[in-house]
């Protein structure tokens, strides 16, 4: 079978899928971030694992947060760079949005003549009100994780003249998620945990994270293919600027 031909997309086109991803990616983002680190599950295993042993202890929002590198990857397959890139900057501004958002409402004096204030208050305080090294290192982690994941899927994609579309979503979710954990881990934990701890935890969560998406292949697979063929796009991105700090298709 002969290799497709290699080209770029048309510029300014209209898609009618790309804002209900946009909008999907931005959700998950939001929900994983800010629902899942609540909660640290533990499940026993049958069977011993290096470096872990038979108790696995994760947050819950790493089973979650995977899914926005699928979008990710969907996104910058179909679309190109560009419109990924559009993509991730949405996604940092609901981030900031959020947290400014959850320090606001948490410093609000609550309302004495309330009741149920006196429990809500501290619950609140408990899910969302994570320290600043917290918060600051869980967006830098996603931002830069996010284009480094899309820059390599967009250079991959040329360098296999689009063939094997396995190897660049799992090889970029490498990288990216690799950068995101081991940005995030460092700048929220250092000083608090262990560093043996510390690149324990990291080191996990990125096989953790990469397991998602290998497993997630075959959904990944099937949506390109539909959104390749309903938007009639499949964009190569050569000659592209691959800068993150713009908005430009």
């Amino acid at each position: 079978m002969n290799a497709p031909a290699v080209k770029p997309g048309v510029p300014g086109r209209h898609y009618r899928y790309y804002d209900l991803l946009m909008a999907g990616f931005v959700t998950v983002l939001l929900c994983s971030n800010l629902i899942g680190p609540a909660k640290v599950c533990q499940l026993e295993l049958p069977f011993d694992v290096p470096l872990i042993g038979t108790l696995l202890v994760f947050g819950a929002g790493n089973i979650f947060f995977p899914v926005s590198y699928i979008f990710g990857d969907i996104l910058t397959e179909v679309y190109g760079f560009a419109r990924a890139r559009k993509v991730i900057w949405a996604g940092f501004a609901g981030m900031v949005f959020a947290s400014v958002m959850t320090l606001v409402v948490i410093g609000l004096p609550p309302s004495p003549r309330e009741p149920f204030n006196a429990t809500l208050q501290p619950a609140l305080e408990t899910v969302f009100g994570g320290t600043w090294r917290i918060v600051v290192g869980s967006i830098l982690a996603f931002w830069v994780g996010d284009f480094v994941n899309s820059y390599v899927l967009a250079r991959m994609k040329v360098w296999t003249r689009g063939r094997m579309l396995w190897t660049r979503t799992i090889g970029s979710t490498l990288a990216g998620q690799a950068i995101d954990s081991f940005i995030f881990y460092p700048l929220a934990f250092y000083g608090v945990w262990e560093g043996s701890t510390l690149w324990r935890v990291a080191a996990f969560n990125w096989v953790f994270k990469v397991s998602v998406e290998v497993l997630m292949t075959p959904l990944t697979y099937a949506a390109v293919g539909f959104l390749k063929r309903r938007e009639r796009e499949d964009y190569f991105d050569i000659g592209t600027d691959f800068t993150p700090f713009s908005l430009e298709d």
